[in-house]
């Protein structure tokens, strides 16, 4: 198929989702979408193992490997939602939470590791199934990163006190570089026999970490200053791409994060561009622009996600895997929490149950199983994938659905309307 006929069938079938799970279900509409696409991959596999619709699963399928999920996202879709996430946070006050977003994105990942590293391997074999405790490792880096995606869609529409709100997107938009280092770092021992020294760690994290910001915060330099030289909205909307597509590129090609450079670049231009280098028409198409197409490419995002059922290797020994991987994680989660916020409690005042609501709102997402699917082929990326994607699942599905139950009762907060906020 050409890239325009791949195009047109998930932006076909995103939409007959997006119009299913308004018109009948009225859940929010990237979780709607990701659980009626599940839901028909399931129907499809289990039609095609019965004899019927086999034809309709192998042009599925054929479809989705044609995609590339791991490239898609993390060479495609994740840049424009990174920079549409960014754009609406308030520097000033996501400052006010730096030592918090900092701890948690970085100490809090490599804890989150190590925990879930170390109680997978305890608990899978009672499923019947091994891993090595280098792979479970290897699983847990690159399931302890926060999806900034999954984070961003499902936040905006809880009402909590604005700090905790701050800290939970904070780390989610800044933990992707800290968790893709360790993944790198894991996978070295794992997959090539190869050591990494403590420096290697600390020069890739500087490399990835420091470098992408310094390169955010310059681009987006540049592009503010470009944008204070015009007042035309169809210009400027276009270097906004320019900046993301091309910043993106480039940040991937000198070797540093381009996730956390495009973040940087979107706070850089949501906040000191938007206040000193555009008019208020400017501004307000530039809004509808980017929460249009933050909501058009969450929607095929979730979409895939659910879709990819019908590619991924499952049994019951396996499923039940998944299904003991998703406390696990959550457990670790906790206990990837806690740590930093005592060391903070000094520092800083947190709000009652927000260790409960940073727990339980960590949701995971197509991040997670994009770095799964970078793993080479062998029996243990079949395991790792599937305790990936069913971890994902219940933690969209689960989560997801009963955050705003969370924080109605430790914050009496009402919902919040599917609308962006603004700084």
């Amino acid at each position: 198929m050409s890239v325009f006929q791949i195009v047109a069938v998930l932006l076909s079938i995103t939409a007959l989702f997006s119009y299913v799970n308004f018109r009948f279900f009225r859940l929010p509409t990237t979780i709607g979408v990701m659980l009626i696409a599940l839901l028909s991959s399931g129907l499809l596999l289990g039609a095609a193992h019965l004899g019927v619709g086999e034809t309709a699963r192998d042009h599925l399928r054929s479809l989705l490997e044609q995609v590339r999920f791991d490239q898609t996202l993390m060479q495609g879709l994740l840049c424009f939602l990174l920079f549409a996430g960014a754009l609406h946070v308030n520097w000033g006050e996501l400052a006010e939470q730096k030592a918090t977003v900092t701890l948690l994105a970085t100490a809090g990942v490599v804890i989150s590791t190590f925990a879930v590293g170390t109680l997978v391997y305890a608990l899978l074999p009672l499923t019947g199934l091994e891993l090595s405790y280098v792979y479970c490792l290897l699983f847990g880096a690159l399931i302890s990163p926060t999806d900034p995606i999954a984070v961003l869609s499902v936040i905006k529409r809880v009402r909590v006190p604005k700090n905790v709100e701050l800290r939970i997107v904070g780390e989610s938009l800044f933990n992707d570089g800290v968790g893709i280092v360790v993944f790198l770092v894991v996978s070295r021992f794992a997959t090539e026999h190869r050591s990494a020294s403590v420096a290697d760690v600390g020069r890739l994290l500087l490399l990835e970490g420091a470098g992408g910001a310094a390169f955010g915060l310059l681009a987006g330099w540049v592009a503010y200053r470009v944008l204070r030289t015009i007042d035309n909205y169809q210009v400027e909307v276009l270097w906004t791409l320019g900046l993301v597509t091309g910043g993106y590129a480039l940040a991937s090609a000198l070797h540093v994060s381009g996730a956390i450079a495009i973040v940087v670049a979107g706070l850089v231009i949501g906040n000191q561009g938007r206040q000193y280098a555009m008019s208020e028409r400017t501004r307000e198409e530039l809004d509808r622009f980017w929460e249009l197409l933050d909501s058009i490419l969450n929607a095929v995002l979730f979409a895939l996600i659910g879709l990819e059922l019908v590619v991924l290797t499952f049994s019951w020994d396996i499923l039940l895997a998944g299904i003991v991987a998703a406390p696990t994680v959550l457990a670790a989660r906790w206990l990837s929490v806690a740590p930093p916020l005592l060391a903070l409690r000094g520092r800083c005042a947190f709000d009652r149950g927000e260790l409960a609501l940073l727990t339980w709102g960590a949701l995971r997402g197509g991040v997670s199983v994009a770095l799964a699917l970078t793993i080479p082929a062998g029996p243990e990326r079949d395991l790792i994938l599937a305790m990936t994607y069913t971890v994902v699942i219940c933690s969209i599905a689960g989560q997801g659905l009963t955050l705003q139950r969370l924080a109605e009762r430790f914050f009496g907060a009402a919902p919040r309307a599917e609308t962006s906020h603004r700084p």
